[in-house]
């Protein structure tokens, strides 16, 4: 039986990460996990946020994953090393992939951070950033009211974009050319975020540089996926199913039509 990749987040955020796997490795099967019950994590303290997560990895374990992603920022932040501590199998989380991309296209030397309280208040882009590059510029913000934006499904109105312009606008007075999108919520946001930031500004999310992280792992563990058996994902959510399941389906788009996929709410509790 193949082994899947299993991927979590606090919500729907995750999926941005999924997406660029089945692009990248359409042959791997999926197994993700969205704990849209309890999101947002960021508010929470970080002894909530550990619990959570092994309470997930502890259900995904069931699926003999060959690896696990920790698709949420607060909770690479928080977790990262007490889940690795835990299982015998690969653990990547999405900080370090997308700090790896800013440093990769800054010119300036300047790069800004978005994320939840939980992640901000963590200091994890910054000292990420700056194993990188010692004399990197870091202009952090926390946006606590992006994920309720992102769970509602509301990605694009005036209230979405008069949110984002409240929230980071003023982060345009830096030099910043590269931010991250330290929330794997966010990129759902991508085109009210730019529009508030500029064009000029890439924004960095960490699913594309994660997607090639757990490619290379996997290839030099030689777990990738080798047969031509078209995978069957599964999705779970400890939320509301027809939200999710709304949600997932319009981020995937194609994707998510070239597969069959099976959508279960478990019960982790």
């Amino acid at each position: 039986m193949q082994q899947p990749i299993a991927i979590f987040d606090s919500g729907v955020g995750g999926l941005t990460v999924v997406k660029e796997v089945m692009r990248q490795l359409p042959r791997e099967k999926i197994i993700y996990f969205g704990d849209t019950a309890r999101t947002p994590y960021g508010p929470r303290t970080a002894q909530e946020v550990v619990q959570f997560t092994r309470e997930i990895v502890d259900y995904l374990i069931q699926f003999q994953p060959k690896m696990i992603v920790i698709a949420c920022n607060t909770a690479t932040a928080v977790a990262l090393a007490d889940i690795r501590s835990r299982v015998a199998i690969p653990v990547v989380g999405v900080i370090n992939p997308g700090a790896r991309a800013a440093i990769g296209k800054t010119m300036t030397g300047c790069v800004g951070v978005i994320g939840t309280d939980g992640t901000i208040k963590s200091g994890a882009y910054e000292q990420a950033l700056r194993e990188l590059s010692p004399n990197i510029q870091v202009v952090s913000e926390s946006c606590p009211q992006f994920v309720p934006l992102v769970e509602r499904g509301n990605f694009r109105s005036i209230e979405t974009y008069d949110i984002v312009r409240d929230s980071i606008a003023h982060m345009r007075s830096y030099p910043i050319d590269c931010l991250i999108l330290g929330c794997t919520h966010y990129p759902f946001l991508s085109e009210t975020i730019s529009e508030v930031m500029g064009s000029e500004v890439n924004l960095i999310s960490s699913a594309d540089e994660t997607a090639r992280e757990i490619s290379t792992i996997l290839q030099d563990k030689r777990k990738l996926a080798r047969n031509d058996q078209v995978p069957v994902h599964q999705f779970f959510c400890s939320g509301d199913p027809l939200m999710f399941k709304m949600i997932a389906q319009q981020w995937l788009g194609e994707q998510i039509d070239l597969t069959p996929v099976v959508w279960q709410v478990p019960n982790i509790s």
